[in-house]
C-alpha cells in the first residue's frame, strides 16, 4: 500500500511526488493521459522533422523556482537553452521593443523610443535586485509567507514601501504611463501582463507585468533542450530512482473518504488504490470539489463559493513547421524567442475588451514562439518550429470579425480562427504564410481533451486577477493546500500561487502532507532526525 497517491502527473504532481519520495514515503502517481507531463509535453505531430511543444514552452518561472532548483534536475538530463534575446514586441512602423538578459541591451532598445526610458527601466530593475529574491521566495512558499514577508518588510521600511505597493496594484497601462515617456517600456510591461488574463486596465496587472518582465531580464525565457517534455522526463526519472511509481492511462474517478479522511482513490477501471497517509490532487478545483470528492463531504459554504470560481481566459493555439526564418519587418524580432504581436497598448486594450464582451477578437493579440531560434535542436538548419496562441472568451456571444464565429469550434471555425491568427502574424511579418509547410490547430476542446486541467483551454488553473489570488485562491479563506477532507491536499495550479511551471503548488501540498504526519511534541532538530530516519539515514555519533 503506498503511503501517498498523487492524482495527475503534471509538473506539480511530479514535484509533490518527488518531495514525498525524498522524505522516504512510497508514492504512486496516477495519470489519465497515456504519458506523463500534463501541460509540459512535446511531440513531432506537426511534421516528423520538427519538435513541437504541445502546451507550454518558455519557462522563466521554472528558471527562478527554488523548488525546482533543489531537485537538481540537471542530474537527470535537463539542460536549458536561450534565444539571443528574451522577448520582442514589434510595431507596424518597424520599431521594436526588445528585452534582453543584458540590461544594457534592454535599456538601449527602450531609449530608442524615448531618451531616458532606458534609465527608467534600470530603476525598475534596481527595485527588483533589492526585493526580487524575497518576492520569489514569498511567491513559491505556502501562504502566508511569514519569513519572506518579514524580510521584505525590513527592506521596504523607510524606503518607499507604500509607494511600491501602490505601483504593484496599478493597472499596467497606468504603470507604463508613469514610468516611461515612450511606447517601448509600456509595451514590454503590458504584453507580459497579458501572459495571464490581465487586461491593461485591470488592478494588479502592473505588478504582474513588472514581475514577468524582471524574471525575463534576470533569468530569460529558457526552454528545455530537445522539447518541453524533457523537463517532465527528468522529474519522472528522478522519482523512479527513489522508488516512486507513475502509472499512465489511469483516470481517477473518485477520492474515497471515510470518517472525514481521504483513504484511497478509485479509478475509472474500478480499481481502488489505497493511500495510507495522504492523497494529493494535481487537478482543477472544480473537478476536485463536487467531482472527485462527493459534495456530502464538503462544507456548504465551499460549494457556494465554488459557484463564483472564475476560470482564466480560454486559449486557441496554432503550431507551425516553417521552411525558413520568420520574415519580420522589424529585424530585431528575429533574435527573440518570444514575440508579442499587437500594434500598441491600445490594441491590447481593444483585444481584452472584446473578450470581456464575450466576442472572439478580430485582431487577436498573439504570443509567438520561435523555438528553433531558442533551441536549434527543434528543427533542421535554416527552418523554424513555431507556434502562437491567443486568448478567447469561454462563453461566446458574437464575433468581432466578419466570419460569424460562434465558439462551436467545429472544423470550419478552427480553420477560420487559425487563419485569423496567421493574418495577425502576417501584419508584422509579410510573407510568413508562404513559409508554412504544415500546421496544427489546438482549439479549446482539443486542449481540454489532452489535459483535463485545461478546462476550455484555460491554462492558469483559474484567473490571475486579485480577487482569486493569495487568501482568495481558490476560494475566500483558503490560500493553502489543505482541504476540508483530512489527508487530502490540493496540489494543482488552482492553489496558491497559481499557474506557471514552477512546482510551488505541488511542493506546498507535499510539505503540508509531511507536516501532518510529524510526531507531536518534537523539537525542530528531532523532526529533522525523524525525516532522516524515514530516508534510512542515521545521524552520526558526532
Amino acid at each position: 500500500m503506498p503511503e501517498a497517491v498523487v492524482i495527475g502527473a503534471g509538473p506539480n504532481g511530479l514535484v509533490a511526488a518527488n518531495l514525498l519520495a525524498d522524505a522516504g514515503w512510497s508514492v504512486e502517481v496516477l495519470e489519465e493521459q497515456s504519458e506523463p507531463g500534463g501541460a509540459v509535453r512535446h511531440d513531432r505531430g506537426v511534421h516528423p522533422d520538427y519538435v513541437s511543444d504541445l502546451f507550454s514552452s518558455f519557462y522563466p518561472l521554472a528558471a527562478a523556482s527554488p523548488v525546482l532548483a533543489r531537485l537538481h534536475l540537471e542530474r537527470e538530463g535537463l539542460r536549458w537553452s536561450h534565444a539571443p534575446y528574451v522577448l520582442a514586441h514589434p510595431l507596424s512602423d518597424g520599431r521594436c521593443a526588445l528585452l534582453g538578459r543584458n540590461i544594457d541591451d534592454t535599456a538601449a532598445a527602450l531609449s530608442a523610443f524615448s531618451p531616458g526610458d532606458g534609465d527608467a527601466w534600470r530603476e525598475l530593475h534596481r527595485v527588483w535586485e533589492r526585493l526580487g529574491p524575497d518576492l520569489v521566495e514569498a511567491l513559491f512558499t505556502p501562504f502566508p509567507p511569514v519569513r519572506a514577508a518579514a524580510r521584505l518588510a525590513v527592506r521596504l521600511r523607510g524606503s518607499g514601501g507604500l509607494r511600491l505597493a501602490r505601483s504593484m496594484m496599478l493597472p499596467v497601462r497606468r504603470l507604463g504611463e508613469e514610468e516611461f515617456e515612450g511606447e517601448g517600456g509600456r509595451l514590454l510591461l503590458a504584453g507580459n501582463a497579458l501572459h495571464a488574463d490581465l487586461a491593461p486596465e485591470a488592478a494588479g496587472s502592473g505588478g504582474f507585468g513588472w514581475l514577468m518582465s524582471m524574471l525575463g531580464q534576470t533569468h530569460g525565457f529558457p526552454v528545455p533542450v530537445g522539447g518541453s517534455g524533457v523537463l517532465t522526463q527528468a522529474l519522472v526519472r528522478r522519482l523512479r530512482k527513489r522508488g516512486g511509481v507513475v502509472r499512465c492511462g489511469e483516470r481517477v474517478s473518485q477520492v474515497v473518504v471515510r470518517g472525514g479522511r481521504a483513504v484511497a482513490v478509485r479509478t475509472a477501471g474500478g480499481e481502488t488504490v489505497p493511500a495510507r497517509r495522504a492523497v494529493l490532487a494535481d487537478v482543477s478545483v472544480p473537478l476536485l470539489y463536487g467531482g472527485l470528492v462527493d459534495e456530502v463531504h464538503l462544507p456548504p459554504q465551499l460549494l457556494a463559493d465554488l459557484r463564483r470560481f472564475q476560470w482564466d481566459f480560454a486559449t486557441f493555439k496554432v503550431d507551425w513547421a516553417l521552411s525558413g526564418p520568420v520574415p519580420w519587418s522589424a529585424a530585431q524580432a528575429a533574435t527573440a524567442g518570444t514575440v508579442h504581436l499587437a500594434d500598441g497598448v491600445d490594441e491590447l486594450t481593444r483585444f481584452a475588451a472584446q473578450i470581456a464582451m464575450h466576442l472572439i477578437p478580430d485582431r487577436p493579440f498573439a504570443l509567438f514562439g520561435q523555438m528553433t531560434t531558442t533551441d536549434p535542436t527543434r528543427s533542421p538548419l535554416g527552418t523554424e518550429s513555431a507556434w502562437a496562441y491567443t486568448h478567447i472568451p469561454h462563453e461566446v456571444t458574437g464575433d468581432a470579425g466578419d466570419d460569424g464565429l460562434t465558439g462551436s469550434w467545429d472544423t470550419r471555425e478552427q480553420e477560420v480562427m487559425a487563419d485569423r491568427v496567421e493574418a495577425q502574424v502576417e501584419r508584422f511579418a509579410p510573407g510568413f504564410r508562404a513559409l508554412v509547410r504544415a500546421r496544427r490547430i489546438l482549439a479549446p476542446p482539443t486542449l481540454q481533451s489532452l489535459n483535463a486541467n485545461l478546462h476550455g483551454g484555460a491554462i492558469n488553473g483559474g484567473t490571475t486577477a486579485l480577487h482569486q489570488q493569495l487568501v482568495f485562491r481558490p476560494v475566500p479563506g483558503t490560500g493553502r493546500p489543505e482541504t476540508p477532507v483530512r489527508g487530502l491536499y490540493l496540489a494543482s495550479a488552482g492553489a496558491h500561487p497559481g499557474g506557471g511551471v514552477h512546482g510551488a503548488p505541488g511542493a506546498n501540498a507535499a510539505r503540508a502532507a509531511l507536516r501532518g504526519h510529524l510526531p507531536t511534541g518534537l523539537s525542530r532538530a528531532q523532526r529533522v532526525l525523524t525525516r532522516r530516519d524515514r530516508k534510512g539515514v542515521r545521524p552520526s555519533s558526532q
